[in-house]
């Protein structure tokens, strides 16, 4: 079987509007949580927030009437396919080049609009209403799940496999993986991979809000509002962003003179098949041992594990628990950090995004710490990076872990080439 390489990154999240930025944010600390907009909090008090960059700003006029995830996808898409580029010759297309998206709540902006414009319209005494007909003529495609993957598609001339998942905060973690097993099986020799979500509107915020896993604000310090880990925490804010990658097999890079920032050498997936929003140790546990065995790895050989790390009161101590199951007597040597302390949590996005840190961790030495942790949960026994990077250290391989609502879990394992 073929070995895969990353050759391409980006990102645009709410640390930055590029992975080089997003990267720099996440090692400072530099926390990009805020009270939400008055209009996205619908009204209620003390929401929080991570939003991104704009990313029409950085768009053609082209691409300015499709929704707001899209646009994330095509701007992280953009990054990952340029720096794919710049190390060897033009990029591949056609039937061999796939493009693999992961998203949670396609088109939600979209959606959210055109309902508050038809209500708007709608509403009140019968001779002041407008016909129904008051919405854009292509909602329907803007709010699509996989309108970010086929305009990438075509955008890049991808006409191999071109698929969207929905699996709530592990999608673009298992497009990932589920684009790693295409390429090295030989069905392609390239994809694409994107991880996006914009669901910073009323209609999203108060749904999230119903379900009593937001964080609550620290009104001393609103951007400290997300403690991974910590005795304190008290849930997780929304962001909004997108991130990309892109793969290769390593013969097919090797012959196009591309260099790797690292092999994606493993990929392990589960379902709890227990409860909608509580996770289970086991599953987690299942994922991660997955992932190892197909990276032929042992856990002493991992160095730095991005966690899922949401900051929920049941979350973190289950993760904890499976991580120092998976890793036994290696768990104390093992630096682990939540990242969604600085960027909240982008849900459909987060897998992808957090790949591209953890990638970027490899390629470094440097590690982002969990930020706000300053009180350790007792029953989280491991070592959490917490308050301040690390720099220097020696890292040959890395995990991520991405872990849903529905019990999906999902875990990657990258490593340096030739590791």
């Amino acid at each position: 079987m073929n070995p895969v390489w990353i050759t391409g990154l980006g990102a645009i999240s709410p640390l930055g509007a590029d992975r080089h930025a997003s990267f720099a944010a996440a090692l400072a600390a530099d926390s990009a949580i805020r009270p939400a907009s008055k209009h996205a909090s619908a009204g209620l008090p003390g929401m929080l927030q991570a939003p991104a960059a704009d990313p029409r700003l950085l768009l053609d006029s082209a691409y300015a009437g499709v929704d707001r995830a899209t646009q994330f996808a095509l701007v992280a898409a953009q990054e990952a396919m340029t720096d794919a580029a710049s190390g060897g010759s033009e990029l591949p297309q056609g039937e061999r080049c796939g493009c693999y998206v992961g998203i949670g709540f396609g088109g939600a902006t979209t959606l959210d609009a055109m309902y508050a414009r038809y209500f708007a319209l709608l509403a009140g005494a019968e001779d002041n209403r407008r016909r129904a007909a008051v919405v854009h003529p292509l909602s329907v495609p803007r709010m699509m799940s996989n309108a970010a993957g086929a305009l990438a598609a075509a955008r890049y001339g991808l006409r191999g496999a071109c698929n969207t998942w929905s699996v709530a905060c592990a999608s673009s973690a298992i497009a990932a993986g589920e684009a790693l097993r295409a390429i090295r099986h030989g069905y392609l020799d390239a994809a694409l991979v994107i991880g996006a979500e914009a669901m910073l509107t009323p209609g999203s915020m108060v749904a999230w809000n119903a379900l009593r896993v937001m964080a609550r604000m620290d009104d001393a310090e609103p951007a400290a509002s997300c403690r991974p880990f910590d005795r304190r925490r008290c849930g997780f804010v929304l962001g909004e962003g997108a991130a990309a990658v892109f793969l290769e097999s390593a013969e097919h890079a090797r012959a196009r003179g591309a260099q790797a920032h690292a092999e994606l050498a493993g990929y392990g997936a589960s379902s709890d098949a227990g409860h909608l929003t509580i996770p289970a140790q086991a599953g987690q546990v299942a994922a991660m041992r997955a992932a190892l065995a197909e990276a032929g790895l042992e856990p002493a050989q991992v160095q730095y594990l991005n966690a899922h790390g949401t900051a929920t009161e049941v979350g973190d101590v289950v993760e904890s628990q499976a991580i120092a199951e998976v890793f036994g007597p290696a768990a104390g040597a093992l630096a682990i950090s939540s990242t969604k302390s600085v960027h909240g949590h982008l849900i459909g996005a987060a897998g992808a995004l957090e790949l591209v840190l953890a990638t970027m961790v490899l390629e470094s030495g440097s590690i982002p710490p969990t930020a706000h942790l300053r009180e350790v949960d007792p029953r989280c026994t491991l070592d959490y990076v917490p308050l301040h990077a690390r720099h220097g250290c020696s890292i040959a391989a890395v995990m991520s872990n991405s872990f849903a609502f529905g019990g999906s879990n999902a875990c990657l394992v990258a490593r340096r080439v030739g590791h």
